[in-house]
Order: C-alpha cells, then structure tokens, then sequence
C-alpha cells in the first residue's frame, strides 16, 4: 500500500496516465437501485437532478382530467429501494450513444422491476461493469445479465460484456463487536455468468469500458486516514482471512466537456478521497463533477472518518457536486449537506437521474 503526504507535492505524484476515456457532450445517470427513495424534496439550482416524479410524470399517459388539467397516476409505478446500488450509465459523444451499467445490487427481481418501473431498454446495455464482489452489489448479477443478454438477442446484438475483477472470493462479511460475522450471501459464479449469456471479461488495469467510459483498475491508497472497512472478512472455501482493503474494488469515470470528470463509487472502501484523487490520474488537469455513491462513513469505527473525508472533499477534490448514497450513512449525510449544499448537494435516491450536458 503506498501512501504520501497531502500537500503540495500531490498533484505531481497523481499526474501520471494520459486520459482512458474521450470527452463526452453529455452523461445522463439513472439510479436503479439504492438504499433510499426521496422523490418529494426539492432539488436546488445548480444541482442537475430530476427527481423520479418528475420523470414518471413526463413518461406516463394522462388517466383523468379536472379543471382542464391532466391527473397522471405515478405513486404505483416508483422503484423499490434496498440495500444495495446499480447507476444505468448512458454517454453520448456527437451521433454515438453508448449504455453501460454499474452494479446491479443485492436482488435480481428488484432490479428488473425497477427497470420495468423506468422504462429501460435492456437491449441497449451493452457493458455491465461490478465495482466489486461484495452481493449487495453482485448478488443481482445472473438474473440482470441474463435479461440483458434475452433482450439483446432478440434484438440481433452481441451479449452484453461483464467486466469483472479477477480476483473473486467466495463470501465476504463483517466481524461485529461480540465476535459474530455478519455475512453477505455468496458471491455468483463465473460459471452462472456464462451461462446467464454474458462475455466475460477480468480487468485489474485502468481501461475503456463501452469505448466512451473508464473503468479504473487499482485504487491507490493515499490519504491516512482511509484503510478500509474494520472488521471485514474474505472467505475463499474455507479460509477465511481479515481483508479490510478490499483491494479488488474499482470506480467507472467519464468525462462532460465543460463540466469534468463524474466518479462513480460504489460502496468508496478504498475510500471516497482516494477514489477522486485514483480519477485524476486517469483524466489529468480535470475538475471534478459529480461524485456519486457510496461513501461507506456508516457505523461507529468508519463515522471518525467523516470530519476528515468532507474536509479533503471541500478542500483538495472540491467536486461540482456531491451525490452520496447507499453506504454513506446519515450521520456523513448531515455532514456533506453542511458543507456542499444549497447547490451543490444532490443525494442518490432510487429512480432519480442526472442529466449532466456541456454547456452550449
């Protein structure tokens, strides 16, 4: 694990990679899966949000009249929020649009009936990328990659590409205070994948994903006071070891012209900060835009953390916007909102997007 001082040397340890992905005019995010559904709030200016109200009452025919106005019925037609994350990634470069998708999360019928719910085309998916194997983002993985793949084919596509890290344990979980471990359910196979119709594919290198995004490989671990998640556990068959790294973990980056590079991280175990500063490196001289997942600064050990990760947030990244959900915790929530909003505090929900143009 390498680790340097924060100061004024930083920016010349991180400019090392010239950019992996092109210069995008546009990025739009859709949240299929998070922790949390909040589609009454208000969305400040600045903040390129649009609640999943606001979408469902774009989308959905009109089923009565009053007063010369139309009533559309959109409370039965919301996602379902649980533990977990998935982000459909969608970029578009001049005539070429591309769709990616980051995590599916913990239950395969709840992300296809989210999908069902926004009226996504699974044919156009054409990269699944895990962030890392941990089932509340992997768990879901067979089910969506075998729906993606039906619905390619019958479309005459290619099935759909899994970008997965090699290095894939069996089960993983926390060990709690008074010595249980709290388990995830075992991770998918690669076996399932195949047979759920996908391609698979293994990076632990920074590359392309869907010719317009970045997969990263590695996160490097800079800042001290981010070492990962206390009392994680990784079983591989029978061992079991303590593995609060989780050095298999990637983010998925691209870049809007004008506005800069979006980080999507999904649970930030090598931290959120390293997260940001791993982008830079991808993508130099960059701002960064939006950062959207989990933070992972939820329960006693990780909440020391959150004065520390909002001040290099504030500080060394300073982010156009910040969009934590998932993991983060509300207590880091509170934080983040004191420090980013009005303006530039926009928390992940289920069903909401991100619309995210260059300026004209």
């Amino acid at each position: 694990m390498v680790r340097v001082a924060l100061g004024t040397d930083l920016c010349q340890h991180l400019m090392m990679d010239s950019k992996y992905g092109p210069t995008l005019d546009s990025l739009e995010l859709t949240v299929v899966v998070d922790n949390e559904t909040d589609t009454l709030s208000s969305i400040d200016d600045g903040v390129d949000q649009i609640p999943e109200i606001a979408s469902l009452l774009q989308r959905l025919p009109a089923t009565r009249e009053h007063d010369g106005h139309p009533g559309i019925t959109v409370f039965d037609h919301m996602c379902v929020a649980c533990h977990g994350l998935s982000v459909l990634v969608r970029g578009t470069l001049g005539d070429e649009t591309r769709t990616a998708l980051f995590d599916v999360g913990p239950y395969g019928d709840v992300w296809l009936d989210n999908v069902e719910r926004l009226a996504i085309d699974l044919a156009e998916i054409e990269w699944v990328f895990l962030s890392h194997w941990h089932a509340d983002h992997s768990a879901g993985f067979p089910a969506a990659v075998g729906a993606i793949a039906d619905a390619r084919s019958k479309a005459g596509l290619a099935p759909p590409i899994v970008d997965l890290h090699p290095d894939r344990p069996d089960q993983r979980g926390s060990r709690l205070p008074n010595g249980t471990f709290a388990l995830l359910p075992p991770e998918p196979t690669i076996e399932e994948l195949e047979r759920a119709g996908g391609h698979i594919v293994f990076n632990d290198q920074p590359h392309t994903v869907a010719g317009l995004f970045t997969g990263s490989g590695q996160i490097e671990r800079i800042t001290e006071y981010e070492t990962g998640l206390a009392g994680h556990y990784t079983w591989r068959g029978d061992v079991g070891e303590a593995d609060p790294l989780i050095m298999d973990e990637r983010f998925l980056a691209a870049e809007v012209r004008g506005r800069g590079v979006t980080v999507l991280s999904a649970c930030s175990h090598a931290g959120v900060v390293n997260a940001c500063l791993g982008a830079k490196t991808l993508y130099p001289d960059t701002p960064i835009d939006v950062v959207l997942g989990g933070y992972h600064l939820a329960g006693g050990l990780m909440e020391d953390r959150i004065p520390a990760t909002v001040r290099d947030l504030v500080e060394l990244i300073n982010p156009r916007i910040v969009a934590p959900g998932h993991c983060t915790g509300w207590r880091a929530k509170v934080a983040l909102a004191e420090a980013f909003a009005p303006g530039r505090y926009g928390p992940s929900v289920v069903g909401s997007r991100y619309l995210l143009s260059a300026p004209r």
